[in-house]
């Protein structure tokens, strides 16, 4: 900002004008269009076309990947586009520089200019006003992209973007959202087909990490049918690697009572490298299931009536070959500890990603005792 004006780029430099996003605020917010979430942008990236801001906003770096990877092939085309990417790091970045490139027509590639701000939090912090205003009437000769973790929609950049950009959604899906979009993503990334039983036995071996399950569908591909399908044998034999085995052997350990083999598990894939964060995330899908049944069995006893327990289950997204092996273990987790899940579960995740200082061993560990231990002790 500089005496109270705010800069804006147009074809051929630079220029000072006057702000403009609080004068036109209030027709933004009437104009608003929510955010694309991101799973619908891959699936159908020609009915949301680019414009000349994007935002790629949430914490999953699988989806902001692969959106950037659709707005460069919509404004670049071909591989000489990369003459007219740029590409700055939000912490260092300056705007007239990022402007500067944005009304810079290359010598080589694409007629437009595709200008990407990654880590852009910092920036957008540092050049709001700027952002606003430069938003509210961007230059048409190149397409500016935020890629950011938070996208308050309280802010007046929000809104601007929200009527006149385009924002993508990037946050990690709901788990009941990975199985439809695997078979889709799939067929057209990987040209194989998958069933959605297939699907939801891929996700259970590998957990809701949209990266990795792309990882694996490639190495499926390779060896798919004759038909061009993946198998529920392929799967099994392939992808049931020793992490992903003693994952699911720690999970049946402390839903059995037994805490001293599911830290020893735990010890293996700690030492192994594992991500604690992503051990979190392969067992939780299958826990909040097992929560979503209590919630179930606890609402109908409320109004009155009784749900067999099998009947919670294949509701709340057990698979029928699971729901014997499932159904014992709920009963040996009890309706106290099942009412917990959501809780602890919430917790567990807020403190690895920051939200406690103690070791993230120490903070799974706590997590298995509570789900082990016996009701008396509760």
């Amino acid at each position: 900002m500089l005496a109270g004006r705010t800069l804006a780029g147009v074809a051929g430099g630079l220029r000072y004008r006057s702000p403009l996003a609080t004068q036109r605020a209030n027709r933004y917010t009437d104009n608003m269009a929510k955010p694309i979430n991101a799973l619908d942008y891959l699936s159908g990236s020609e009915e949301y076309p680019a414009q000349p801001v994007c935002v790629l906003f949430g914490d999953d770096s699988f989806l902001k990947r692969q959106s950037l990877v659709r707005l460069r092939r919509e404004v670049l085309g071909g591989d000489d586009g990369d003459f007219s990417l740029s590409v700055f790091q939000g912490r260092s970045a300056v705007l007239p520089d990022v402007l500067g490139e944005l009304t810079t027509v290359a010598m080589f590639g694409s007629d437009k200019r595709l200008i990407v701000v990654e880590q852009a939090d910092e920036f957008v912090s540092r050049y709001r006003q700027d952002l606003e205003d430069y938003t509210a009437r961007p230059s048409t000769s190149g397409v500016l992209v935020l890629e950011v973790k938070a996208w308050p929609g309280n802010t007046k950049l929000y809104k601007i973007v929200a009527a006149e950009g385009l924002a993508i959604d990037c946050k990690a899906p709901a788990v009941a959202r990975l199985a439809p979009w695997l078979g889709v993503w799939a067929r057209e990334s990987h040209n194989v087909g998958l069933t959605p039983e297939v699907a939801e036995l891929l996700i259970d071996l590998v957990g809701p990490e949209l990266g990795l399950l792309d990882q694996e569908l490639a190495k499926l591909a390779l060896v798919a049918d004759l038909e061009g399908q993946i198998t529920l044998q392929t799967v099994r034999q392939l992808v049931g690697t020793w992490r992903a085995r003693t994952t699911w052997e720690m999970l049946d350990a402390v839903l059995d009572g037994k805490v001293r083999e599911a830290m020893t598990q735990l010890d293996r894939l700690l030492l192994a490298g594992e991500n604690p964060i992503a051990i979190l995330g392969q067992i939780s899908a299958s826990l909040r299931r097992l929560a979503a049944a209590t919630r179930l069995v606890l609402q109908a006893e409320r109004a009155g009536r009784k749900i067999a327990l099998g009947q919670a289950l294949r509701e709340a997204g057990v698979r029928q070959f699971l729901v014997n092996k499932t159904q014992r273990q709920l009963r040996l987790l009890g309706r106290h500890r099942g009412g917990q899940l959501y809780r602890w579960l919430l917790q567990a995740d807020l403190d690895l990603k920051g939200a406690s200082s103690l070791p993230p061993r120490l903070i799974l560990e706590r997590l298995i005792v509570r789900i082990a231990a016996t009701e008396a002790r509760q």
